[in-house]
């Protein structure tokens, strides 16, 4: 028979403990229960102490056990570390449903008053609301907008992401997104434009640039019927932007309205350069089938 150390009581069948070399009885055996001096510098890797039916074990093992289960590579968070396509896809109808069902229906917080654009659209006018350069990557100006983006991102997202790995496709989509929005806000402001812009086209294309440069030939379905490589949709659509783009300058333009086509221009060169610096890595997809309304749609539509 042995002396517990805290209480002095006589067991038979002892512990003693690992971390402060003492022996104790069954109910002073855990570090927490006998005042152990190695209590503090004891790292529980998720309740190893957990004996399944004591209920006096560590309760902070547990603790980190479940949030572990929560953002571990298992967890739900961890599922979108490798998925960063279908979170900015997510987090783009999440502001869809803010911009127009929780703000205006729910808050009171009309589509054309001062606040809402303050918070989801970027404009020359407020160019230093610094969380404006993020919302309005996300933000769209209405359904038929973000459903085109919506498309072409969840056909191109995934196969340039697996190249990329999630962090440098995140960089990538919100660096092109953003940049691209400046690139019109900025021409507005030399221009004495005010129109402001919002949509995940600038970030969309710079995606269509970096896959565009590692497999021009890949073969894409048009509104999943007409085929053609990569570089006739990608260069194709440019074209556009760029006859559009200077003839809206100029006044004029039968593609001008409200899409923000320096914004597409320059998120594509964005894509187009980074695109150029990691050619040569991997091998590309041999097929897509895109559906988007004749390339992704505005990352602006102009006036909100």
């Amino acid at each position: 028979m042995a002396e517990c150390d805290q209480c002095g009581r006589y067991e038979n069948l002892p512990y003693q403990c690992r971390r402060c070399g003492q022996t104790f009885c069954a109910e002073h055996r855990l570090p927490e229960n006998h005042s152990c001096p190695g209590l503090n510098e004891w790292n529980d890797p998720s309740g190893v102490f957990d004996s399944g039916f004591d209920d006096s074990v560590n309760k902070e093992g547990r603790a980190k056990g479940a949030v572990k289960r929560v953002t571990g590579t298992g967890g739900f968070f961890g599922y979108f570390r490798g998925n960063m396509t279908y979170l900015f896809l997510g987090l783009m109808w999440i502001t869809f449903l803010l911009q127009y069902l929780v703000f205006p229906q729910l808050l009171g917080v009309g589509r054309n008053t001062e606040l809402w654009a303050s918070l989801f659209v970027l404009r020359p006018g407020n160019i230093t609301y610094v969380w404006t350069w993020f919302t309005s990557v996300f933000a769209h100006g209405s359904f038929q907008h973000i459903a085109f983006n919506s498309i072409a991102l969840y056909f191109f997202g995934p196969a340039v992401e697996q190249r990329l790995r999630s962090r440098k496709f995140a960089a990538l989509f919100l660096g092109a997104g953003i940049l691209a929005g400046l690139a019109q806000i900025g021409t507005g402001l030399v221009l004495g434009g005010t129109a402001g812009v919002l949509g995940a086209s600038g970030a969309i294309m710079g995606v269509m640039g970096v896959l565009t440069v590692l497999n021009p030939n890949l073969k894409v379905y048009l509104y999943f019927i007409i085929p053609m490589p990569l570089w006739v949709l990608t260069f194709g659509f440019a074209l556009l932007s760029l006859v559009a783009g200077f003839g809206s300058l100029n006044g004029g333009g039968f593609l001008g309205g409200n899409v923000a086509h320096i914004a597409h221009l320059a998120g594509l060169v964005i894509g187009l350069a980074y695109g150029s610096q990691i050619k040569g890595n991997q091998r590309a997809p041999q097929s897509l089938r895109f559906g988007g309304g004749g390339g992704p749609g505005g990352p602006g539509r102009g006036r909100f």
